[in-house]
């Protein structure tokens, strides 16, 4: 419950910082071009019977503009004179034009205000990572470095990898870390026709078609190439079932239940394994049954392996710390100054920025379908603890990609009052109310839609059902 407690807070604090500065971009360039803006609102304040639907609000005096807070966290609302919005108030529009309203103003200044939620998001992602630079600086594992190699699937392995090779480069250039937010590793793999490995101290070339599905190559497990880590145990928590048993920090688990284990990415096939076993078990007996488990321990300093037996915890849990990265091999680290940040942090940005444009063409797909995740699958992505380096990673990479859905061409979002702007300004003609007001109900519509998609796809995962 507190890991829940503390994640729901992050995405809450992020969402709402987001969410506001996304809906202030529109306000700024709506005042700067003397155009009313009747509400700002972080969240929605839908109307439930007589009740108004807002937590509060205040409106300052000599200004327009009322501020609050609505209780639905789907997003923010900036309702501007003047303007079909999804407020569909066509009661203000059947009055005669003021100056003051969106629909008087030039074309290129209406662009401004409808791209300015969206420039906001984008620059404070930009921001926000420069930041990030320059106090905790660029960190990461140089994949050449990893003199263990990787760990293959069967489908690289029927490709020509083996296990333990080292990762170089491919035609597009030298890796430089395995994974990050964007997955740049395995696109390069994917776009690939030839990739470089160090096998038994000697460069090899493997040929590869240069058109591979990165998001197959992502999904399956194992996956397709991951480092070599060692089922080694990193910590032993006090009292648990490893413990118990006498497992110390060190040990290297050989095997579970006769299968074996070189990786800690074996382990936890064969733990999830286990957890679909414990799925169909209906009483206490079978579930002790699933859970009780016989492994194969190398000990710190041992040359023999050591039979250990214990129960694991309802949650299939043994009560260690696993190894990692970070336990074999040393960082890169680079340190920038404040001046420096600022290109350092724009790169990485527009790198995110590339990366999650390129992933969204697998959305067409069955696989990319199911990927799609709603408030749930966003709030794992924080830490069940208290990171500030990770809250503010993510709140940049969720600002790239609220400003990157935002801009898309729907109706009813920003990308889709764009396009009919750019619609005007190119034909000198404006589409009509009827078409708008009809237009901003199928965004409505599609929006609705592909919210609750995504929301019943965390269900089924919560579910085990896909």
């Amino acid at each position: 419950m507190e890991t829940f407690l503390i994640r729901l807070l992050q995405f809450v604090l992020a969402i709402s910082l987001l969410v506001l500065l996304h809906e202030g971009g529109h306000m700024f360039f709506a005042k700067l071009f003397g155009v009313r803006v009747e509400k700002f609102f972080v969240f929605f304040d839908v109307n439930i019977g007589k009740w108004s639907g807002k937590l509060f609000s205040w409106k300052p005096k000599k200004d327009d503009t009322e501020y609050g807070m609505g209780w639905l966290p789907l997003g923010g609302y900036c309702k501007i004179s003047g303007m079909i919005d999804e407020s569909l108030d066509r009661e203000q529009m059947k009055k005669d034009p003021q100056p003051w309203e969106f629909r008087t103003k030039p074309a290129w200044q209406r662009l401004l205000i409808m791209i300015g939620g969206v420039l906001v998001n984008f620059v404070l992602a930009l921001f926000i990572y420069s930041m990030i630079m320059f106090t905790w600086g660029d960190s990461y594992f140089k994949v050449s470095d990893m003199t263990m190699g990787m760990r293959f699937n069967a489908d690289a392995k029927a490709l020509g990898f083996k296990d333990h090779d080292i990762m170089l480069g491919t035609d597009q250039g030298s890796f430089r870390e395995f994974a990050n937010v964007n997955g740049d590793f395995f696109r390069q793999i994917a776009q690939a026709k030839r990739v470089d490995v160090l096998r038994n101290g000697k460069k090899q070339s493997i040929k590869l078609p240069g058109d591979m599905d990165m998001l197959s190559m992502i999904k399956t497990r194992p996956y397709f190439v991951e480092p070599f880590i060692p089922a080694q145990v990193d910590s032993v928590m006090s009292g648990s079932p490893a413990a118990k048993a006498g497992m110390k920090a060190g040990d290297v688990i050989k095997s579970i239940n006769g299968k074996a284990v070189e990786t800690w990415s074996d382990m936890n096939y064969q733990t999830g394994v286990l957890d679909d076993v414990m799925a169909v078990k209906n009483t206490h007996k079978d579930s002790l049954a699933a859970r009780s488990v016989v492994l194969t321990v190398l000990h710190k300093g041992a040359t023999k392996l050591d039979t250990m037996r214990m129960v694991m915890t309802p949650d299939l849990k043994l009560g260690v710390y696993q190894s990692s990265l970070a336990s074999f091999y040393k960082p890169v680290q680079v340190q920038y100054s404040f001046l420096e940040s600022f290109p350092a942090g724009a790169k990485h940005g527009w790198n995110v920025l590339r990366g999650y444009v390129g992933n969204f063409r697998y959305l067409a797909s069955a696989d990319g379908a199911k990927s799609i995740g709603g408030f749930g699958s966003i709030g794992s992505l924080f830490p069940p603890y208290w990171d500030w380096y990770m809250f503010w990673s993510m709140t940049a990479f969720l600002s790239i990609i609220l400003a990157f859905m935002n801009i898309l061409p729907i109706p009813a979002l920003d990308g889709g009052h764009v396009v009919f702007l750019l619609y005007e300004m190119i034909t000198r003609r404006k589409p009509s109310e009827k078409f708008m007001v009809w237009a901003e109900y199928a965004g409505i519509t599609i929006l609705i839609i592909l919210m609750v998609f995504a929301n019943l796809n965390d269900i089924l995962r919560w579910l085990h059902v896909m």
